[in-house]
């Protein structure tokens, strides 16, 4: 809880902070909260980009059989920078570093997060990892072409640059267990007072389950990928099976950090999707305690599920049958989500602004991404589309579709707190159209060549899946040109739009209660929480402030 003699020595730490640099560096030497997430904000955008510039790329190459714009060491190499970056820059992340910095602490009335320098440098180890990672496509050797998951033997004999993008992964991580860290210890330690655990709001129930996998799983691909460093430089057989090492322990060690990851990237969505809803259907979210109880489940679960990526790599039995239905278990908490949204539309006053049509459209996507999940979960379908294009849609719908979609409805819902500015309603309703007809077009076509028996990472391909690639290839340009559109009447927005109050939604949790964007302090007195959790009777009592 804050008391004030804590709030008085937290002024202070601010003014001496923000006193003592101006220009540039009083950006990259800030303590704010606000302003790291803003930084996280335009560097994360930037590699997601280029990114979505790998992707089109591969695609184009994928337009029809036989060698178009590449050889095959190129592809190779453009399909892996573009997992690396997608993954490990943009999805993991992206919703936590962005939102989760700039509004947990305003969601539970603290001024900033527990460590504020540690923030920065949380920030400034992501760069780093960032660099190191496309640093490597210009040293000598080439990029990276092992996958977006190194696998071994591929990483330990490959001539291209594998350590130095390892590495990167290894400072990623750590950057994400001091956010984690941080996060954790302003929920525990900077609630407002009247705030107890029952009391915060989702997104912050989302981020906190979200931290503890950082700070647990994180450690274990860390370790992982020094060993494979080692084995490279050192010829240790720890994976390598020509030196007596075990890939399959490879795997294991791999997809116990990376199948929680998922859980990383989906879980600040699902926080997300939890504001927007109360908000736009003007009601009080539906079993507010199984909503933020399943968040925990889903991270318990999610640690034990990781074995559902190796059924076929020579798993007893008994394994494969426990991990299948372990992984049948973890849809459940997903499953009361997504009911319990529903029941908090029903009979709601639903005003279909963009940021809810967003999570609309969410919804159906990740839905589609949750069952064909289910499809990969059971045995005996799991070995047929094994490895397919099938794989590869079901990826993109949850991840893209999941954490992807929901990073533009948490932009469109929280752009006007942030930077004071309205944008464009008519053209983000086209957007979110266009989005999602690219979208289909994309990836549900890989669902039918995955059934067809289409293998994923292939530079080439057969002449029957010609018309799907050609159609998947279309679907990108579309969905690459709406992603270009749709940040372009956003900075169009943040130096032209205009201005917005301080609740232009109607929200009522209390980054809606200060105003837009927020003062360096947050808050000129911290708060006392006397009301329930989504308790729109506030809204008068706020409109009366105002």
């Amino acid at each position: 809880m804050s008391d004030n003699s804590s709030t008085v020595s937290t002024k202070s730490f601010y003014q001496q902070s923000t006193n003592k640099y101006s220009g540039i560096l009083s950006w990259l030497l800030t303590v704010d909260h606000k302003r790291i997430g803003l930084m996280y904000l335009v560097t994360i955008g930037f590699f997601f980009l280029v990114g979505v510039t790998f992707g089109v790329l591969i695609r184009l190459e994928l337009i029809s059989p036989g060698p178009t714009l590449m050889d095959a060491q190129t592809y190779n190499s453009f399909f892996t920078l573009h997992g690396v970056i997608m993954i490990f820059l943009f999805i993991i992340p992206g919703l936590p570093a962005i939102f989760g910095n700039f509004f947990l602490p305003l969601q539970i009335g603290a001024r900033d997060v527990a460590f504020p320098r540690l923030n920065l440098l949380s920030y400034y180890l992501y760069v780093t990892g960032a660099i190191l990672a496309l640093l490597a496509v210009l040293l000598p050797g080439g990029a990276i072409d092992t996958g977006w998951t190194f696998y071994i033997p591929y990483s330990v004999r490959s001539s291209t640059n594998i350590s130095l993008p390892l590495l990167a992964a290894f400072v990623l991580g750590f950057s994400s267990i001091l956010t984690g860290l941080n996060f954790i210890t302003t929920v525990h330690r900077l609630r407002a007072p009247g705030m107890t655990f029952f009391k915060m709001p989702l997104f912050v129930w989302s981020t906190y389950a979200t931290a503890w996998i950082q700070i647990i799983a994180t450690p274990i691909v860390g370790i992982t990928i020094l060993l494979v460093i080692i084995e490279r430089f050192f010829g240790v057989g720890i994976f390598d099976p020509a030196l007596g090492g075990d890939p399959i322990l490879f795997q294991h060690l791999f997809w116990i950090y990376s199948h929680p990851a998922v859980y990383i990237m989906i879980l600040p969505a699902m926080g997300v999707v939890s504001e927007i809803i109360p908000t736009f259907a003007r009601r009080t979210i539906f079993g507010y305690k199984a909503i933020a109880m399943s968040s925990l489940a889903i991270a318990f679960v999610g640690y034990l599920v990781w074995a559902h990526h190796m059924f076929t790599s020579g798993m007893s039995d008994e394994a494969r049958w426990i991990f299948s239905l372990l992984t049948f278990l973890v849809a459940l908490p997903s499953g009361v989500k997504i009911f319990n949204w529903i029941a908090t539309m029903y009979k709601g006053s639903i005003d279909p602004k963009a940021p809810f049509l967003w999570v609309m459209n969410f919804i159906f996507l990740f839905s589609i991404g949750g069952l064909t999940g289910l499809v990969l979960g059971s045995l005996a379908t799991d070995i047929h589309v094994h490895d397919t294009y099938f794989v590869v849609a079901h990826f993109h719908f949850v991840m893209f579709g999941g954490t992807g979609t929901i990073f533009f409805a948490a932009l469109h819902y929280w752009f006007p707190k942030m930077f004071g500015r309205m944008y464009n309603a008519k053209l983000a309703n086209v957007s979110i159209v266009f989005f999602f007809v690219g979208f289909m077009m994309l990836y549900f076509p890989k669902f039918i060549m995955g059934y067809m028996g289409m293998p994923r990472r292939y530079y080439d391909y057969l002449p029957q899946f010609e018309p799907l690639q050609q159609i998947s290839t279309v679907g990108s340009w579309i969905l690459a040109s709406t992603i270009l559109f749709i940040f372009s009447y956003l900075i169009y927005a943040l130096f032209k739009g205009p201005k917005a109050s301080s609740n232009p939604w109607g929200g009522v949790t209390l980054e809606w209660h200060i105003s837009s964007p927020p003062t360096l302090e947050n808050f000129h007195e911290i708060p006392t929480i006397t009301h329930e959790p989504y308790d729109f009777s506030q809204l008068k009592e706020m409109q009366h402030d105002a």
